[in-house]
């Protein structure tokens, strides 16, 4: 099938762009009323839309824990979204082995914070020509986001977003600092803004309601449409209570439009001076 989407113009667009849907991919009635929510909303606002899913996560505290359905069930269920709806898909890969079979169906594919300096991953994705999503790792000075980027660009990519998500800062915590927009700014590409993951409080499981601080998530949202970012990406869930995974932190997808109304408003002012 062939898509009307335009990904170009999407990212690199005037226009304040969102990255969302569940964490990691759970059934396909979940995943096909999220994203049918998320396309009515961002369609009625005019805001370009990537649909975002992990078909696997790898990186989960315990093995108790859902880690997802894995690469071949998760990537059909992302296909069939892709072409139902018409909207890029955007999901994460942890090793070199699985790039080749995810970037037959991502148009995005992103690398996991925590693994954005393992070199082998981060060439792979880039050679298949795809747009590449950086997450900075919270260990890491927004400056030396440059090294990532330097492997993706090895290869001849420039089609790389720089997604900023908090660092952490004592213990189990996470510190958005919005300097850092700027400074990503710097590199060259869109900087995307994951407002969801930043508000996690590591340690505590994410089904506990006291695993995210959604109270924080306007505050933040607002800091970084007004430093200028390019996208935000939010998580988001018809009952995020019953989520598998971050269901302290993922947004209710009933709620996405007004919570964007203002951050449009906003970012339709700064625009004029950036």
């Amino acid at each position: 099938m062939s898509h009307t989407y335009d990904l170009n113009t999407i990212v690199k667009s005037d226009h304040l762009f969102l990255i969302s849907g569940p964490c990691v991919v759970e059934s396909r009635d979940i995943m096909m009323r999220t994203a049918e929510k998320l396309k009515e909303t961002t369609t009625k606002l005019g805001v370009p839309f990537v649909f975002k899913s992990s078909f696997m996560k790898d990186n989960r505290s315990s093995l108790k824990y859902y880690h997802g359905p894995g690469l071949a069930d998760g990537l059909a269920i992302l296909q069939e979204i892709k072409e139902q709806f018409n909207v890029p898909v955007l999901s994460d890969v942890h090793y070199p082995e699985q790039v080749n079979e995810a970037a037959r169906v991502l148009d995005i594919i992103q690398i996991p914070a925590y693994l954005c300096m393992q070199s082998s991953l981060v060439v792979e994705a880039a050679k298949t020509g795809k747009y590449i999503n950086l997450k900075h790792g919270q260990f890491l000075s927004p400056q030396n986001m440059m090294k990532p980027v330097e492997k993706v660009e090895s290869t001849g990519n420039k089609n790389i977003l720089l997604t900023e998500r908090g660092y952490t800062f004592g213990y189990n915590d996470l510190v958005v600092d919005p300097r850092a927009f700027f400074d990503l700014g710097r590199i060259g590409y869109p900087v995307i803004f994951d407002l969801t993951h930043s508000i996690r409080r590591y340690g505590i499981p994410s089904a506990d309601p006291a695993g995210g601080l959604r109270e924080y998530l306007p505050t933040l949202a607002r800091s970084g449409v007004a430093a200028g970012i390019n996208g935000l990406f939010i998580e988001a869930h018809p009952k995020p209570e019953e989520a598998l995974c971050d269901a302290a932190s993922q947004m209710y997808t009933q709620d996405v439009e007004e919570f964007l109304k203002p951050l449009l408003e906003l970012h339709s002012v700064i625009k004029k001076y950036m």
